[in-house]
């Protein structure tokens, strides 16, 4: 039997592996003339300037199990941390600073920092146990119950009301308000709790880093793993329809989110799986600007050069309003902005001297607004002078997100709108499976959603290698 994966993302590379391991023969088609989906590098503003595409910073791929498993440091992938992995800077010209050890982070959150320590330390004490159910299929019973049992009483709930009744400065609920925002949720809704104290967990037990030489690292090694099982990547092949690859005997895995899927496997799915597809829904919208600067980002609060990632919102009630405007088809003067200034720490990204920024806003799904100049006043407003340090900008709506990666709709940068009910039926009640012998999904549309781990596609093929076995 062969094996095809349609998408060169991280969970279609993960899926391809984890097939060739199987001792099966993989070809990888990818559309675009550059693989790796969401996870490129490329020349977006001036010659000597390489800017991440999509995502940037990746605690979840140095937390992944599945990559922990991959000699992706002997095929060249080298991470890189800041002095510290977070910075959230103040109007009042200082920034709340997380630091990555738990002990000093408690130190310099004065009287929430016994809080939050609570709130970490189990997943920071066990981070490998966690991540193994929290980073698995959400339909099955959990491989260690009790601490997956502690971290749900309090996931479930909102941001709004856990930060509430948890802490008591403004500074620490702004801090967890940025955290939280990563689910692209209005901070009312039920699991953004969860996505907050998730990623302060990774602060304190992974560290926030980047890879060397921008994103691109991150597949060219999972392509290094999978050439060396005599998988094959294939690029510039757009695959519109499934009899392109069938075999008599072909299993075929997608790194494509629900709507792709329909178009491609046209009318082989069953009649009720096409309805839950249909039904399937996206979420928020990103807009993204890449910087070329002359010069480092001149932050009021000097804090923020010592992190590589920086949450430009203020309080709680700022951020959520922010959120909750992305999340109801509106757009908001002052919008949460998360911003990543990777040359302070990797000087590779920039000709001598010079520099790069990538900061985005979330905005409603296919969102045509330019929010240019509200993303600029919001890092102004932290950093002034920062419009003067600009030589070039790349801005991408999401229009031109989704023409650059299919998987992005409407500028949707998770694979769907991680929502309660879409964290149990994602996309549907089969999870991978679709019903379709040998035909699976593997994107981030399946479990456990966004984010690059490519446990998506790990879990997508171990799947299809049990029934094959069967």
């Amino acid at each position: 039997m062969r094996a095809s994966v349609i998408g060169s993302g991280p969970n279609g590379l993960a899926a391809a592996i984890v097939l060739a391991q199987a001792g099966l023969p993989v070809d990888v088609f990818e559309a675009e003339t550059q693989p790796g989906g969401a996870a490129r590098t490329l020349p977006l503003t001036l010659t000597g300037f390489r800017h991440d595409f999509g995502s940037a910073v990746y605690p979840m791929a140095v937390g992944s199990p599945f990559f922990r498993s991959l000699p992706l440091e002997q095929n060249g992938l080298v991470w890189i941390h800041g002095s510290a992995p977070l910075a959230h800077p103040f109007d009042d010209g200082t920034a709340a600073v997380l630091e990555r050890d738990l002990k000093e982070a408690e130190r310099t959150l004065g009287a929430d920092g016994k809080p939050w320590r609570r709130m970490a330390q189990p997943i920071v004490d066990h981070w490998t146990a966690f991540a193994e159910d929290a980073l698995g299929p959400a339909l099955r019973i959990p491989r260690h119950p009790f601490l997956m049992a502690q971290f749900g009483l309090r996931a479930l709930t909102s941001a709004q009301t856990f930060s509430s009744n948890s802490f008591q400065s403004p500074r620490t609920r702004g801090l967890f308000a940025g955290l939280a925002a990563h689910s692209i949720l209005a901070l009312d809704q039920p699991l953004t709790a969860a996505v907050g104290i998730m990623f302060a967990a990774t602060v304190h037990a992974l560290g926030w880093p980047i890879p060397r030489g921008g994103a691109q690292a991150i597949p060219d090694a999972l392509i290094r793993c999978l050439e060396s099982r005599g998988g094959t990547v294939h690029t510039g092949r757009r695959i519109t329809a499934l009899h392109e690859l069938d075999h008599e005997d072909s299993l075929i895995l997608c790194d494509v989110t629900p709507q792709q899927l329909l178009s491609i496997a046209g009318g082989r799915l069953a009649q009720s799986y096409r309805r839950a597809l249909e039904g399937f829904q996206y979420g928020p919208g990103a807009f993204k600007i890449d910087y070329a600067l002359s010069e480092p980002i001149p932050w009021k609060a000097q804090e923020c050069r010592r992190a590589i990632t920086v949450h430009l919102g203020g309080t709680f009630e700022e951020i959520a309003r922010s959120e909750h405007a992305a999340s109801h088809g509106q757009h908001i003067d002052e919008p949460f902005v998360l911003l990543a200034q990777p040359t302070l720490f990797d000087a590779s990204r920039a000709p001598e001297g010079k520099h790069i920024a990538w900061a985005y806003c979330h905005v409603p799904n296919g969102s045509t607004i330019d929010m240019t100049s509200r993303i600029e006043a919001q890092i102004e407003r932290f950093a002034p002078g920062f419009r003067d340090c600009v030589v070039a900008r790349r801005v991408s709506s999401p229009a031109v997100l989704e023409s650059m990666d299919a998987n992005l709709i409407g500028g949707d940068i998770n694979g769907g709108a991680f929502t309660l009910r879409q964290f149990f039926l994602r996309p549907a009640l089969g999870e991978y499976a679709t019903g379709v012998p040998n035909l699976y999904l593997c994107s981030s549309s399946t479990p456990p959603g966004g984010g690059v781990h490519g446990m998506c596609g790990y879990h997508a093929a171990k799947l299809a290698l049990r029934r094959l076995r069967r």
